[in-house]
């Protein structure tokens, strides 16, 4: 059993871009931080990239759309760091298709990775945030997230849906001491995946990873007197 410092981040939806890069932020603050991805070969490259700069790291294959699997996946973070303290949500789907195109699976299958998958992780988070009042969760959002595009009604909905349940949350929690925050990422991060597929794109035209990390940590240490609720990130050229 490892030291439990009271100082554990969860990041669920870990991959070699984002999931990667936050958990990297807050395990360089001194934070333990759990890995949660549906899979494992996302998770060990991370682990070991965090392990390799010192940081406490718990790597657990999760599908964040498993009630059961989330709740195990919680119950070994608590016994292994304790309760957590941050919770950010990374987890997402998205299958192209019109609205006669889309088969109810791909529909239910879309939803769940991007909405119920972060209702069931915000309920095991703030099941240890709750008795202590205090806490800090962060949820991903996407330029879908407010405008439903011809196309894109698999990502659009389900975004809607987590932006609902941030919003419902910051109310309900948010007087217990608890900052939830809505991050609307509006354009494309820089992943490996989207540089072996357009080798020519600019770096300058899609977000940074490490950029987006820092955004997170500033939000964790807002003052509870100035809390971010909704914020939008955007690489510069981006047309909005």
């Amino acid at each position: 059993m490892s030291e439990k410092t009271g100082k554990t981040a969860v990041v669920m939806g870990v991959g070699p871009a984002l999931g990667l890069a936050v958990a990297r932020r807050f395990a360089r603050e001194g934070f333990a931080v759990a890995l949660m991805a549906r899979s494992p070969q996302h998770l060990q490259p991370c682990r070991a990239a965090i392990e390799t700069e010192g940081g406490r790291v718990l790597a657990l294959p999760v599908d964040a759309t498993d009630p059961a699997a989330v709740r195990h996946g919680f119950e070994q973070v608590r016994d292994t760091f304790g309760p957590a303290a941050i919770f950010v949500y990374n987890a997402g789907a998205y299958e192209p298709g019109g609205i006669l195109e889309i088969t109810p699976d791909q529909f239910e299958r879309c939803w769940k990775a991007n909405c119920f998958g972060g209702f069931l992780g915000v309920q095991q988070a703030l099941a240890d945030m709750s008795p202590r009042k205090t806490g800090t969760v962060i949820l991903a959002g996407a330029t879908a997230s407010l405008r439903g595009s011809a196309g894109f009604a698999n990502l659009a909905v389900g975004k809607f849906g987590l932006r609902a349940l941030a919003q419902s949350m910051a109310r309900e929690f948010g007087p217990q001491g608890i900052h939830v925050a809505h991050v609307i990422i509006d354009g494309q991060i820089d992943t490996p995946r989207l540089r072996s597929r357009q080798p020519e794109r600019s770096p300058e035209t899609t977000l940074a990873p490490d950029a987006i990390a820092e955004v997170y940590w500033q939000l964790h240490m807002q003052s509870p007197r100035a809390w971010t609720l909704e914020l939008d990130l955007r690489p510069a050229p981006e047309r909005f």
